[in-house]
């Protein structure tokens, strides 16, 4: 199988870590090693190919980080035009140097797995499941709660229910709280996160029938010779920004998708930060030099600015960010909403 690492975005909510020059996908979140890195090592449990699909904005970072593997494993876009688009070059480039039918598995880089036996399990048969039904197969996650962020996949007609392989019925978009509580109640419903699975030709058959507009994107890309051409460059910058999910995904024919055996977490606020970590006995997590807590509970405390002294007394449920690029006191239950505020900083520099 080749693997995608889908290396863009960037992660306004986790500001002043996460910037646009340096998004999250390249910080240590959960442990010495970048997410990017750590998505990396479970990427190489499902097959030899693995590609890196990232903006030329920080491409060069993306490089430094992942020194193991050669020039011809990024996949450069000129600049950001969503996942559907980004999923369409990197098929294009992918169909230049490999099999069509071999399957491709489209992950994320900022998402935190600790089971990677579990990941690989359930990525290999996503893949069988694919080739068998020459059907794009998805992965979801099982809620553990009523999540609001994240959109959800209904499921029906069993395929494999001892193998968790079910046909997608129906996309929900992020439900409000009341509802997202009568998917999880129902157990018909699984969290989108954003895995797809499937050859060249699978997603060019359902992009035919589907999402033509793709197809052609697809298309004029493929029919010029040069990657590293200008034509190639503008051709791309052509493309509107689509989301591969609407573009494409909720649009097809059929899908399949398998539950995933594995435990996971997109880290995209604070909030999620602070539980993806180890806490002490009081819930503290802190993280960098020159910290002081007194009388403090339920707090997320990072310092990148040791030559400051960082000193929190007598608070609870609070996040302390303090970075060269800002400082950040935000209520950790209102920690989502930080990319309301990062974008204002960007918009005004």
């Amino acid at each position: 199988m080749i693997t995608v690492i889908i290396a863009g975005g960037s992660g306004t909510r986790l500001w002043p870590l996460s910037t646009p020059k340096y998004p999250k996908h390249l910080l240590s979140l959960t442990g010495e090693k970048s997410i990017l890195q750590m998505t990396y090592e479970r990427a190489k449990h499902l097959g030899d190919s693995v590609y890196v699909v990232t903006e030329a904005s920080h491409s060069d970072h993306v490089k430094e980080q992942l020194p193991e593997l050669t020039d011809e494993a990024f996949i450069i876009e000129p600049g950001r035009r969503g996942t559907a688009h980004c999923i369409v070059m990197s098929l294009d480039y992918i169909a230049r140097r490999h099999d069509h039918a071999e399957q491709i598995a489209f992950i994320s880089a900022d998402h935190s797995i600790r089971d990677t036996a579990g990941f690989t399990r359930s990525f290999n048969l996503a893949a069988k499941v694919s080739a068998d039904k020459n059907e794009i197969a998805l992965i979801g996650i099982e809620p553990t709660f009523a999540a609001t962020g994240f959109g959800y996949i209904e499921r029906d007609g069993v395929i494999d229910a001892d193998a968790g392989v079910y046909n997608v019925e129906s996309f929900k978009e992020k439900p409000d709280f009341e509802t997202a509580k009568t998917y999880v109640a129902s157990g018909n419903y699984l969290w989108n996160c954003g895995y797809f699975v499937g050859s060249v030709d699978t997603f060019l058959h359902e992009m035919s029938q589907s999402a033509p507009e793709l197809e052609r994107s697809y298309e004029v890309l493929a029919n010029i010779d040069d990657l590293t051409s200008y034509e190639y460059r503008d051709a791309y910058l052509e493309l509107d920004n689509q989301v591969i999910d609407i573009a494409l995904i909720e649009k097809a024919q059929s899908l399949a998708v398998v539950s995933a055996n594995f435990d996971w977490m997109d880290v995209g606020n604070f909030k999620d930060l602070h539980e993806a970590n180890q806490s002490d006995e009081d819930n503290n997590y802190f993280r960098g030099e020159n910290i002081h807590g007194l009388e403090v509970e339920n707090v997320f405390i990072r310092n990148e600015d040791p030559a400051k002294h960082v000193a929190v007394i007598g608070l609870d449920n609070i996040v302390v960010v303090n970075t060269p690029e800002g400082l950040l006191v935000a209520r950790k239950d209102l920690s989502p909403r930080v990319g309301e505020i990062a974008k204002k900083i960007q918009a005004a520099q």
